[in-house]
């Protein structure tokens, strides 16, 4: 597997996490689980600085994963961009 190849493993399993671990805040019994905790402890540092920039609107829509989801996007895109790069020189 190429580097670009472990770049996008990495960005579908964090990205695959961050939609469960928003979708289990639907279902607080499931978010208190063993699982949603260990979810959390993976995915609150990285929405954690979103959520601070970006409040709820009306206080209910968190919208904050969403922009957290397209900037892990533009980082993948940004990684490979660099590995493909280097890797032509």
């Amino acid at each position: 597997m190429t580097i670009s190849g472990y770049i996008y493993l990495l960005y579908n399993v964090y990205f695959y996490m961050i939609l469960i671990y928003v979708l289990m805040s639907w279902l607080p019994a499931v978010k208190n689980s063993v699982v949603g905790d260990f979810l959390g402890k993976l995915v609150e540092p990285y929405l954690r600085p979103f959520r601070r920039l970006i409040p709820p609107i009306g206080g209910i829509l968190d919208i904050s994963p969403i922009i957290a989801l397209f900037a892990l996007r533009f980082v993948a895109a940004g990684l490979d961009a660099i590995v493909s790069f280097f890797s032509r020189s």
